[in-house]
């Protein structure tokens, strides 16, 4: 392979959507997105399509629109077009037919007319006689008459390519030299009897033709290398003209197994619901498998193209932490102004029916929006903290209901209620005075005592925005009526 430096740098994300994208998808797109900006290269998205039954046009859009959220732009690809398109590769298949019988003609790959059945048959045989299970050869030679043979038993071969004596080695940039002995990477299938092309083919195809420089991509990705270094040299190119590949490390469950659905992993589409900004995904997805150094771990976009480069990334597991990725998304909350947390805010609001998006709600939500911007780690936990200002009557879970009706509790909010209903000036400081005098220092009761009763009457849960500024928000007539109604 050929100096890193010489060539202007292209990445690629090329993910098959047989579903929502998942954090191991979105990692190694972060990553690809982050290496081609770094070195002022492209980044290109091309959709692996080939299994149309499994890959819909519906998940396509989706990703398309999920790394759109998450801010991840492509140079070439789907709605952006570009010079090596098309970027479905659906839409490629003839490419790939074309370098399909080119392999043949040039002898490096044959037709294979072996059936499941018999391939199946003699990998049981190698695994009895404690041999590495893998295509045997058999059809390597094939005689003009076994051909015809098996083109009248109306067998439909599928395209093997040959793999020659001795090994492939590569550097990877993360993993150092890599070496494959073929007599582990048997002939491999290029395309199937049906004439749709595998992995292994379209892959290296398309990364030669659209000019890939370097394949950043998962390390489960890593044996396949050897074969599409094998369809390299078959297609002619020469070695400095190869990708460079890096493998990333994989991402952990807490219970160490690779993260998977079994152990936790979802998809991004869940985390948006659940109110993680897409600036706090990108910043905890970029610290699994590298490190900007100095401990930091609250960093921009800005800063990780700054920042990244692939020496940085370890060869080691990372594990995923929902606590800490919870903590940086908090943090960047935090960090919103109140115009761009209001924005954010609302399509959580009209989506859970706390408000229709009307004029007057809006004043409400931004007057009430700095209360709680430093007491949440998830823009979902907006509607809970805020549901309260916009019911006639407070709704009390089960175990709210039950603290409520306690003697103590009711003795409180009694008093609560009688220091408050003569209050003039109804402010947030006025408010905690008036509780506080009666409450704390005459009743002589502990904070949690005094005003959890006070809290869950006026809020319906013991989960609140802080009090006295929930009160302010509310107002006097609303505030003293829930009061009333709880002792009642």
């Amino acid at each position: 392979m050929g100096n890193q430096e010489q060539r202007e740098v292209r990445t690629r994300f090329a993910p098959s959507p047989t579903g929502d994208l998942h954090v191991g998808n979105i990692r190694t797109a972060l990553f690809d997105w982050a290496y081609a900006r770094h070195t002022g290269g492209k980044l290109i998205f091309r959709i692996e399509d080939t299994d149309r039954e499994r890959v819909t046009d519906e998940y396509i859009q989706r990703a398309i629109e999920t790394l759109q959220w998450l801010g991840l732009n492509w140079d070439e690809g789907p709605e952006v077009g570009g010079a090596y398109g098309p970027y479905l590769q659906s839409q490629r298949l003839d490419i790939y037919t074309h370098w399909a019988k080119t392999f043949i003609a040039n002898g490096d790959a044959y037709n294979c007319y072996c059936s499941t059945e018999e391939l199946e048959a003699r990998r049981e045989k190698q695994r009895e006689l404690n041999q590495a299970p893998g295509y045997d050869g058999q059809c390597r030679s094939l005689s003009a008459e076994d051909i015809a043979r098996y083109d009248s038993e109306g067998r439909k071969p599928v395209i093997r390519m040959r793999m020659p004596d001795g090994e492939t080695r590569f550097t990877d940039l993360i993993r150092g030299e890599v070496t494959f002995e073929h007599k582990y990477v048997p002939d491999f299938v290029l395309m199937r009897a049906d004439g749709s092309p595998l992995y292994t083919l379209a892959v290296a195809v398309d990364d030669i033709l659209m000019k890939v420089t370097h394949v950043l991509r998962g390390e489960d990705l890593l044996s396949s290398t050897p074969r599409q270094i094998r369809v390299y040299q078959a297609m002619g190119v020469a070695p400095e003209d190869f990708p460079f590949f890096a493998h990333l490390p994989f991402v952990m469950g807490q219970d160490n197994a690779k993260l998977s659905k079994r152990n936790g992993e979802v998809s991004i589409a869940w985390y948006r619901e659940q109110g993680f900004l897409p600036e706090a995904i990108c910043n905890y997805l970029a610290l699994l498998g590298w490190s900007p150094g100095d401990d930091v771990e609250n960093i921009s976009m800005d800063e990780l193209v700054k920042l990244f480069t692939v020496e940085r990334v370890n060869s080691s597991p990372a594990r995923f932490d929902m606590k800490k990725l919870e903590a940086i998304n908090g943090d960047k909350i935090r960090a919103l102004t109140i115009d761009d947390f209001l924005s954010r805010a609302l399509p959580f609001l009209i989506k859970d029916d706390v408000i229709k998006g009307e004029e007057a709600e809006i004043a409400v939500v931004r007057s009430a929006l700095p209360i709680i911007q430093e007491r949440i780690a998830r823009m979902s936990e907006v509607t809970q903290m805020l549901r309260f200002l916009f019911v006639n009557e407070v709704v009390f879970d089960e175990e709210s209901a039950a603290k409520v009706k306690e003697e103590p509790a009711q003795h409180v909010i009694a008093q609560a209620l009688q220091a408050l209903e003569n209050l003039v000036d109804w402010k947030h400081e006025s408010i905690e005075a008036a509780l506080r005098a009666i409450l704390i220092e005459k009743l002589g009761l502990k904070p949690r005592l005094a005003f959890g009763p006070v809290r869950i009457a006026v809020t319906g849960s013991h989960i609140s925005p802080p009090l006295f500024e929930s009160m302010e928000l509310l107002g006097k007539e609303r505030s003293l009526a829930r009061l009333k109604a709880a002792v009642q």
